[in-house]
């Protein structure tokens, strides 16, 4: 599941990246800037989502604990354990 949520992530910050390189020479297509808005919205869900679930995605999400510190460093052997 986290790997899965991972993936639509990603998908979604790929997919505003590339509208965005569209919008910067097409920059009245209103089509293309509803799908950039619809994607922003998506991502900031799946974040959020993902974030409740699993602990922050970067140094920069709020949270109200800070978890960082509770998995093992990579020297201690701590790896990403996600279902890719």
């Amino acid at each position: 599941m986290q790997g899965r949520m991972l993936q639509q992530i990603r998908c979604c910050a790929f997919a505003i990246n590339d509208l965005a390189l569209y919008l910067d020479t097409h920059p009245t297509d209103q089509k293309a800037l509803c799908l950039h808005r619809k994607y922003c919205q998506e991502l900031k869900d799946l974040e959020d989502k993902y974030q409740k679930v699993y602990g922050p995605l970067t140094i920069n999400y709020p949270c109200n604990k800070w978890r960082w510190l509770e998995e093992p460093w990579p020297w201690e052997g701590g790896v990403l354990n996600v279902d890719l």
